[in-house]
């Protein structure tokens, strides 16, 4: 306990960082090269692991760290692989780095994945959402280093939805890779501050035995606003479908195109037979993005999102289209199953099913959100 809160008071930086310009976990060297000396070093990585515009791979590897392997999530080590791809092993092409899946086999790394490390560094950019699976990464991660008495160091990184808690809290039998913890749908953490807390609440197995170090984001505030530098996954390209995620990712469970297989991914929605609006589309296959997108060669007929003030988690979008469906008899949930799963409840669909608006179903998450918010404070690092 003596050496968690250690780590804790080391998170808290003074007053006076914040008056400089923003530094990422990864752009203060200073802080973690100490901590990498004499040890065999696996990272958990992918395109947006950078220091400035160096990938942390290839820093760290000019600074003769013994990295062993790198740990790949979902989208691949170079980020290049559509939602649910399945991600394999392979090897580095620049540096004879073997890469080793953790979006694939397994998702959580194994005994023998582990054998030839002694540190592991997870350095991974987050939206802020409890179904990207980056997070399940860093829990199965976390877990799997405390099993087996390998220390982490977590580079942190803003989080561009920073400011909000919102949403449902997901419910223990709807646990999954898009819903391990029990997060609200928008958590306000930063992946820093989840890591700590995941370990302080003890949400993974032997929670104590865990060394994790965590070197904070120099200069945030998480009311100011951040733009990610590298797009975290291929269907987020930009800050609006960042900002709109939250919004629309409960939709890839219905029948409505959220625009993968055009270049507006989490911007647009549409459908073919109902007319969500006036903007029209056509989602065609993108290799990188979208190899079978929903309602593919289809014109559709939506709403394009991109000037909306949408942010947080708009449940008045999903409601309005969830009535238009019922006004004209037809399925809107195709995926029920699924739709739960993100949701991290089957409350929200019973309640869009039982008629109730938006404002009362609000109302059902707010003593939730409130016990949350109490709850995580003790591992928040940054205002807000």
């Amino acid at each position: 306990m003596t050496r968690f809160l250690a780590i804790i008071l080391l998170l808290l930086t003074s007053a006076t960082a914040q008056s400089k310009a923003l530094q990422v976990g990864a752009e203060q060297p200073e802080r973690y090269l100490p901590l990498l000396t004499g040890k065999k070093v696996g990272l958990v990585v992918n395109q947006t692991s950078r220091v400035k515009q160096t990938h942390l791979v290839d820093f760290l590897v000019s600074r003769n760290v013994a990295v062993q392997a790198v740990f790949a999530p979902e989208h691949g080590f170079r980020g290049k692989l559509g939602a649910g791809e399945k991600v394999t092993d392979g090897t580095d092409p620049k540096t004879g780095l073997p890469i080793r899946s953790l979006y694939g086999k397994y998702k959580k790394p194994d005994q023998a994945m582990l054998s030839d490390i002694d540190l592991l560094v997870f350095d991974i950019q987050d939206v802020g959402a409890r179904f990207y699976t980056y997070i399940s990464t860093l829990h199965y991660v976390l877990e799997a280093a405390a099993e087996q008495s390998i220390e982490v160091i977590v580079l942190d990184r803003p989080n561009p939805n920073g400011r909000y808690v919102d949403g449902p809290l997901r419910e223990a039998e709807f646990t999954s890779f898009v819903s391990l913890d029990p997060l609200p749908l928008l958590h306000g953490l930063t992946v820093g501050e989840l890591a700590t807390m995941i370990k302080g609440e003890a949400w993974i197995n032997q929670a104590e035995q865990l060394s994790l170090t965590i070197i904070p984001v120099a200069g945030y505030n998480k009311a100011v606003d951040y733009e990610l530098p590298v797009a975290p996954s291929p269907n987020l390209p930009n800050s609006t479908a960042i900002r709109l995620y939250p919004s629309l990712c409960l939709f890839e469970a219905t029948v409505v195109s959220i625009g993968r297989g055009t270049d507006w991914p989490f911007q647009v929605i549409g459908h073919n037979e109902i007319a969500l609006g006036e903007f029209t589309f056509t989602p065609h296959p993108m290799p990188e993005s979208a190899p079978n997108p929903k309602l593919k060669g289809k014109l559709l007929f939506g709403r394009d999102l991109r000037a909306s003030d949408i942010q947080g988690f708009n449940i008045e979008l999903l409601y309005a289209v969830y009535e238009q469906f019922e006004e004209r008899g037809q399925t809107f949930i195709d995926r029920p199953d699924f739709f739960d799963l993100l949701s991290g409840t089957d409350k929200l669909r019973k309640q869009l099913n039982e008629g109730l608006d938006p404002a009362a179903i609000r109302a059902t998450w707010q003593p939730g959100l409130d016990a949350f918010k109490a709850q995580r404070q003790p591992y928040l690092l940054y205002p807000q």
